[in-house]
């Protein structure tokens, strides 16, 4: 019995070492909360999906964050990107950009 208690501290004591090392950085968890939309159009990873349009963690945090603030200021046409990269702001731009540059594999 008093094995099982000293087992059950160990335990408790490596999770709690162990727990903070493993969180989730809040940028990236945010960033994969925004990319959420950006999956019913492009690939995320680039076997995920047949499609025409671009995977999107095939390139670099900066060529995305410039694409998608190229479409937001109207300098970048697109059938309707251009209209959805103007509902985010240039942080959360930043994130995703982040979020799917850190996906590449």
């Amino acid at each position: 019995m008093r094995s099982d208690v000293f087992l059950m501290h160990v335990f408790f004591l490596a999770l709690a070492i162990i727990a903070p090392a493993r969180a989730a950085d809040p940028a990236m968890v945010s960033g994969q909360r925004l990319t959420a939309s950006c999956t019913s159009c492009h690939a995320i990873d680039s076997g995920s999906r047949d499609t025409v349009l671009p995977s999107l963690t095939t390139q670099s945090k900066d060529d995305l964050v410039a694409k998608m603030k190229a479409f937001k200021g109207g300098s970048r046409q697109a059938t309707i990107m251009h209209q959805l990269a103007k509902g985010y702001s240039d942080e959360q731009i930043e994130l995703i950009a982040g979020y799917l540059a850190a996906q590449k594999k």
